[in-house]
């Protein structure tokens, strides 16, 4: 089965192929020579997931998937939100987006925060929404080299390192993607 996941993030992208059996043929945008930015314009993960998802299949005919992921934090009241990616403006840079976050939080100490993922799939004609959850806390310095994002700054509940501390494999038992895209692909293999 071929599949087109809507991000131009290889970061994803590679983390993603490493969860998919090799039944499914992952392509990414540039594979169908997208190369457009799709406008995530929804107050919600689980819309702008769609609107990525629907433009790919409306406009590429393509079964698709893509995906929104946001870090709610809390005190913040939920902050970055929808708005992780650009959380300090644009372009989206990661390494900003935790120094502000960083501030904001300054010295609070309550530092609860969760991991969330949707994904919107596009499948003959028919739509399917998966989502992931994963919680933990911020922490108060980065600590760890992999990943992307928010990893160093994320300590998932009942670890005692960050996303960007563990490896991969680690990673994806857990995350809010890796938990979404298990789904995901539990669905796929009875479909």
């Amino acid at each position: 089965m071929k599949l087109v996941f809507a991000t131009n993030n290889l970061n994803k992208l590679k983390e993603v192929q490493e969860m998919l059996p090799e039944s499914i043929e992952l392509l990414s945008l540039k594979d169908i020579g997208c190369f457009e930015d799709i406008e995530e314009t929804a107050t919600t993960l689980e819309g702008n997931a769609q609107i990525k998802a629907n433009h790919i299949t409306n406009k590429y005919k393509y079964n698709c998937f893509a995906d929104d992921t946001g870090l709610e934090v809390m005190a913040l009241n939920g902050e970055p939100g929808v708005y992780s990616a650009r959380y300090a403006g644009e372009p989206a840079n990661a390494e900003k987006n935790m120094q502000k976050l960083l501030q904001n939080l300054n010295s609070n100490t309550k530092r609860d925060a969760h991991f969330k993922t949707s994904i919107c799939l596009n499948l003959d004609g028919k739509q399917y929404l998966f989502n992931g959850i994963c919680k933990g806390g911020i922490l108060t310095e980065k600590k760890g080299e992999k990943g992307f994002g928010y990893d160093p700054i994320f300590q998932p509940e009942g670890y005692e390192k960050s996303f960007a501390e563990m490896s991969s494999e680690e990673k994806n038992k857990i995350s809010h993607r890796g938990l979404a895209i298990k789904k995901l692909i539990d669905f796929l293999k009875t479909y």
